[in-house]
């Protein structure tokens, strides 16, 4: 190993070691003291954090073209690192008051965000399979560590079963790839294609499996059916980092894949990502309408903003377009961290034992008896809409900027009228807290209380400077192309 290539995987072999070693420790930590576990793992990913910021203007290529650190790749490592270290906040208080205080929790996080890591990083198929299967892995166990609870074992064992059929498809996407190109790397794939020696119809159907596999990750629509079910039973700080660790890692593969390597199969997938969008955006939304329960009311809107997201990727195969859609695409995936975890930390304070606490009714007179907490979400719920001056405004401007300069008109005015379909069950949230009457309870906790209060002054804060940060972002990944 080259210093160049050690350089460029330094974040992951730091955060894996880190993982190991903090695994063995917390064999010989108390249950009384299993906070220190989660404060090694925060600074574990804090120093991984450091490391990946450094690498931010790098744009090197390591392991015969396996490994990319670049621009791209070090913002999703800074996404991902700072999400794990909200969902560390966020968990701390969560497992002791619901009797899961199990130190494994924090290495096994760590471990699925060095498969992050890696899937930002791939530049081949194989390793974007291998990177895939390391961030699932210990995201089907932590879904079911509060076990004995059955809601917990029944998203673990679904969410498994679902995740190894996806694995499936892409592995025969990756087959099917090799078999037209002779090689599984991007840059490979993109000569075979220059030189004319690549089956183009062969490579579709390898892009098309590879697509669902992906499409699995990022829950589109159809391949969404697990999202609720593994959102509601999972612990709600696993929760709220999958809703953004996971989602971002796979649209990180799917930009590389389609937008860096695959442009030559535009004219043929356009129309199935056109769909694709437009089906996940009105379902997610739809759907979302009649829920009560608030965790799977926000499963559901996390579906929504998966089609949002696709918008951008529609406007792939257009030189000009593609790397405004990177951009505006890894700018949402930025807003919607920060609004998705100050949302699910309302919703983790005011939880109880035994499912209490998430139903639609329990925010009744929220907005009375907790105003600070009120208000911090009617922020969030206001930046899921996408109204300023929120991040989630900011976000969607950019998007749909994207798709109209790519000519997906259409497509844009799906994304508005759903927004607007999205702001029913948003507001019913709000109108539960300001208009109804009720005597909530919350279990104070004052990181859950520091994140949600931190979170609300960052969507506006964030909106404030979105010109200059959006063109921070469409900078880093100028190399990507």
């Amino acid at each position: 190993m080259t210093t160049i290539e050690f350089y460029a995987i330094l974040p992951l072999i730091f955060l894996v070691a880190w993982a190991s070693i903090l695994l063995l420790l917390d064999l010989f930590i108390t249950r009384k003291v299993k906070g220190l576990t989660a404060i090694l793992a925060a600074l574990g990913l804090g120093i991984t954090l450091v490391l990946a910021a450094l690498q931010l203007s790098a744009g090197t290529t390591a392991f015969n073209g396996m490994i990319e650190a670049d621009g791209f790749s070090s913002f999703l490592q800074i996404l991902f690192t700072g999400s794990g270290i909200i969902g560390i906040a966020l968990a701390y208080g969560y497992l002791k008051r619901m009797s899961i205080n199990r130190g494994e929790f924090y290495p096994l996080l760590l471990y699925s965000i060095s498969g992050m890591i890696l899937m930002a990083q791939a530049a081949d198929l194989i390793v974007v399979f291998l990177a895939l299967e390391l961030l699932s892995i210990p995201l089907y166990i932590l879904a079911g560590i509060a076990r004995p609870n059955p809601a917990s074992e029944e998203a673990a064992l679904k969410y498994f079963l679902l995740g190894a059929f996806a694995g499936g498809f892409v592995v025969y996407g990756v087959a099917m790839s090799f078999g037209a190109t002779s090689t599984t790397s991007l840059a490979g794939i993109v000569s075979a294609i220059s030189a004319g020696s690549a089956d183009i119809s062969l490579l579709l159907v390898g892009a098309g499996l590879i697509l669902i596999g992906l499409g699995f990750k990022v829950a589109l629509v159809p391949f969404h059916m697990w999202t609720p079910d593994v959102y509601q039973g999972a612990p709600t700080p696993l929760t709220a980092f999958m809703a953004v660790g996971a989602k971002a890692a796979g649209f990180a593969a799917l930009l590389r894949i389609f937008l860096a390597a695959l442009p030559v199969l535009a004219d043929n997938l356009v129309p199935v990502f056109w769909i694709l969008s437009a089906l996940t955006m009105f379902a997610g939304n739809l759907i979302a309408i009649v829920q009560e329960n608030i965790k799977r009311m926000l499963a559901y809107s996390s579906i929504a903003h998966a089609g949002y997201i696709m918008m951008a990727v529609v406007a792939f195969g257009q030189e000009l377009v593609s790397r405004d859609a990177v951009a505006s695409s890894l700018f949402y995936l930025l807003g919607y961290a920060v609004t998705n975890f100050g949302a699910w930390s309302v919703v983790i304070a005011l939880e109880g034992a035994e499912g209490k606490g998430l139903q639609l009714e329990d925010y009744y007179g929220l907005g009375k008896k907790y105003p600070a907490l009120a208000a911090a979400m009617l922020i969030f719920m206001l930046s899921f809409i996408g109204i300023p001056p929120t991040i989630g405004f900011m976000g969607k401007f950019y998007l749909f900027q994207t798709v109209l300069a790519g000519g997906y008109t259409w497509l844009a005015v799906i994304g508005v009228l759903t927004s607007l379909l999205s702001a029913y069950y948003y507001l019913r949230v709000v109108v539960n807290m300001y208009m109804r009457e009720g005597d909530p309870e919350i279990y104070p906790d004052r990181l859950v209380q520091l994140v949600s209060a931190v979170g609300a002054v960052s969507v506006v804060l964030l909106s404030i400077f979105a010109t200059p940060l959006f063109r921070w972002v469409s900078q880093a990944v100028l190399k990507l192309f």
